[in-house]
């Protein structure tokens, strides 16, 4: 199956523009959200100039749907900056463009949920939620609940208007490890939302210990080899996944040849791929319940 070309898509949500990038199969297995992370759009799910590095594209040529949002605050609604200074609000925003961009189309066994650096926020956000309980699960990629030394240095003086010396390192390392595109920018965005230096400072000490118990479905954590903003040894990924006390399964996937920008990297399609099979084990799981509960009504 050749992979198909992403289409832009923008949807009105209580009043608020959402823009996404969507690619749609006739009848998808499951469907999948991706969220980016900071300084960033959907384009991040898109790799530009490679097609075999995109989740959009591969992700259909798979059997899936799958809708890349512009997280609230980046794309269409960054002029909306009131929308979205809660959590509730932005898990609102999201939910809402989903199933406006799906409308009755088929979406398969359920929803998982894709998140990247800053967007594993919205994804905890969105699982933690009483409508997270229907999710097929969750993957949660380039974070951690603490930062290397030196990248803690680094980002304490970093804001959404300040990007610090040192920060292209910490993201962009080793640079052989990306397209010379992606290294010249772009995938960046021009602006990021206000209420993100709030969020990125409350994540590792209050927001992911305080949502990761309600958690009730499948989580995979994927670390790349280079990850240089997390602390990801073995002790450091253990305290994480102790916080997921409701997931009936916590899996640990480490990425070889890999920084920060996991997506953006040339083992993108590797990793896609092994995220994309615990996509379809959370499938099967979700089809082998719904025949178990039929055959019992």
């Amino acid at each position: 199956m050749n992979p198909a070309a992403p289409r832009p898509r923008l949807v009105i949500v209580d009043g608020v523009p959402m823009s996404a990038l969507v690619t749609e199969v006739e009848d998808p297995q499951a469907v999948i959200v991706a969220i980016h992370g900071g300084g960033t759009t959907a384009m991040y799910f898109d790799c530009p100039g490679h097609p075999s590095y995109s989740l959009l594209r591969t992700g259909a040529a798979a059997g899936f749907t799958v809708v890349a949002l512009d997280r609230p605050g980046y794309g269409s609604s960054a002029p909306y900056p009131e929308a979205m200074v809660s959590g509730e609000q932005r898990v609102n925003l999201a939910y809402g463009a989903v199933d406006r961009i799906l409308g009755e189309r088929p979406r398969g066994a359920g929803t998982f949920v894709w998140g990247h650096s800053g967007g594993c926020e919205l994804t905890l956000r969105l699982a933690a939620d009483a409508r997270g309980a229907d999710l097929l699960g969750i993957e949660l990629a380039g974070t951690g609940r603490h930062y290397h030394p030196a990248a803690k240095e680094i980002l304490k003086t970093a804001t959404r208007e300040r990007r610090p010396s040192g920060m292209r390192e910490l993201l962009w390392s080793p640079e052989q490890s990306y397209p010379p595109e992606v290294l010249n920018g772009a995938t960046v965005s021009p602006s990021a939302p206000a209420y993100e230096d709030q969020m990125v400072s409350n994540w590792a000490r209050q927001t992911f210990p305080e949502l990761a118990p309600d958690v009730r479905v499948p989580v995979h954590f994927s670390i790349a080899e280079h990850e240089k903003v997390w602390q990801a040894d073995d002790a450091a990924v253990t305290e994480v996944g102790a916080l997921f006390t409701g997931a009936p399964r916590f899996v640990v996937h480490r990425q070889p040849d890999a920084g920060h920008n996991i997506s953006l990297s040339h083992a993108a399609p590797i990793y896609h791929s092994k995220v994309l099979e615990f996509v379809r084990d959370c499938v099967a799981e979700r089809s082998a319940k719904t025949q178990s509960d039929l055959e019992a009504g």
